[in-house]
């Protein structure tokens, strides 16, 4: 692998910049993000700032950003740091600038086109090397270059070249070659990040929160498992460690919309991009369940009959902890 690595990182938002931030401390990372304002290309280039999402946080000298898109086609790893809803439309628009060796990351939590996983749908647009990076880990702790977990899901030996990158920071990678069952669990892991703020909006109990995780865990495993993922990926850093960050800690976007729901602020109608999908991949996940088995999964049932009007917030409270 050449000393010198070529880094580009599409999106400034709150993920990218932070990645970006931890990857351009070593010096052999040249490290772009790409982004879609011009202000915020100059205001990181020119004075190390995105205030926008880290106000008065200094970026390392090192790291630059650009809104000009040609940039990828240098690029010995691409990431993809956009909303999981415009990850497959950005890679068919500019596909001809990326080269065929650059390995590209997705970092979306997510579906593609017709429900399959984001990287089942890149697979129908490019022939590069692909790897799913999924982890628990919150931008505002990962851009101060606090140690944080991900799991890296591709062949063996794309998780070798990710790992010299991440070589000489505060990431510790763990390996899997489960790369839809990592797709899925960060999915999956939301839609039960929703039930356990209903859950803790309505009770005010440790006994009750650690029996609606352990549920919560156990059905978000068996429909992982009956979708094809492998059991094992759950004790990776993309399973068990991404849902007790989403499920438990009010930095939680997911988490915060179920306390919501729970307080009764629910309001299905609000274009709120959580909310969106949410509703989405809750439904994506229930139409892949066949008829005869939607019975074993209670909270993931009344969270898509909740999400499609089908019953109240206080008919789906009275379903909360229902004994089987």
């Amino acid at each position: 692998m050449k000393t010198v690595r070529n880094i580009c990182i599409v999106g400034a938002g709150s993920f990218g910049t932070a990645l970006g931030n931890v990857l351009s401390i070593d010096k052999n990372n040249v490290v772009t993000l790409i982004a879609r304002n011009s202000d915020v290309a100059t205001q990181i280039s020119e004075y190390k700032l995105n205030n926008r999402y880290f106000p008065y946080v200094k970026l390392n000298d090192s790291l630059n950003a650009t809104c000009d898109v040609t940039s990828i086609s240098s690029a010995d790893f691409l990431f993809l740091a956009v909303p999981s809803n415009s990850v497959l439309e950005y890679v068919k628009k500019n596909k001809d600038l990326i080269s065929k060796n650059t390995i590209i990351v997705n970092l979306s939590k997510g579906f593609g086109e017709n429900g399959n996983t984001i990287i089942g749908g890149l697979k129908n647009i490019v022939n590069n090397p692909l790897v799913s990076l999924k982890g628990p880990t919150f931008s505002m702790e990962l851009i101060n270059n606090v140690p944080s977990g991900f799991t890296c899901a591709s062949k063996k030996t794309y998780f070798e070249e990710i790992g010299e990158i991440f070589k000489n920071t505060n990431v510790h990678l763990d390996f899997s070659d489960d790369i839809d069952g990592v797709e899925l669990i960060s999915s999956l892991k939301n839609i039960y990040a929703i039930y356990m703020g209903i859950v803790d909006a309505h009770f005010n109990s440790a006994n009750v929160r650690f029996l609606a995780l352990n549920q919560s865990f156990n059905e978000l495993k068996k429909i992982m498992t009956l979708l094809g993922g492998k059991e094992e990926t759950l004790y990776n850093y993309c399973g068990f460690g991404d849902f007790g960050l989403t499920a438990l800690n009010d930095l939680s976007r997911n988490r915060t919309l179920g306390l919501m729901i729970g307080k009764g602020f629910f309001n299905r109608a609000d274009h709120n991009s959580v909310i969106l999908e949410g509703i989405r991949s809750v439904n994506i996940i229930y139409k892949k369940i066949s008829k005869e088995k939607l019975s074993e999964f209670n909270i993931l049932s009344s969270i898509y009959d909740l999400f499609n009007n089908n019953i109240t917030t206080q008919e789906f409270s009275n379903r909360l902890l229902k004994k089987n």
